[in-house]
């Protein structure tokens, strides 16, 4: 699947946002190299979603759920498991904003749970 461009200026907007869930992930003991389950999300039409949902094992992503929203643009939730640094992030960021772009969606970003090595 050949994914479209990603417009340079809201590559930016996002790589700062991202800027500030890494420090928060760092904050909390986050070892980057430690891959973990990365969940992203999108939101848009319930048809555009449902092919961005066919289209998830290809695109490298898991299907975990779709909620519905009250103003009827429901959001799918997507993960795969990755690591946190810097580089792979904007990886994963870039591929969002391609799908976005793809599918007619609206990217809403990313989150995991900061990995520390230590178990309890």
């Amino acid at each position: 699947m050949k994914l479209p461009p990603v417009d340079p200026a809201r590559l930016d907007e996002e790589w700062r946002a991202d800027q500030d869930v890494l420090a928060n992930l760092r904050e909390n003991g986050d070892q980057s190299d430690i891959p973990r389950p990365v969940d992203v999300s999108f939101r848009g039409s319930p048809d555009a979603l449902d092919d961005l949902a066919d289209a998830a094992e290809e695109l490298g992503f898991e299907v975990i759920e779709t909620e519905p929203s009250e103003d009827g643009e429901p959001w799918l939730f997507l993960q795969r498991t990755q690591t946190s640094d810097a580089d792979a992030i904007k990886a994963l960021t870039i591929i969002c904003l391609q799908i976005e772009a793809m599918f007619g969606l609206e990217y809403d970003g990313w989150g995991c749970v900061a990995q520390t090595g230590l178990t309890h």
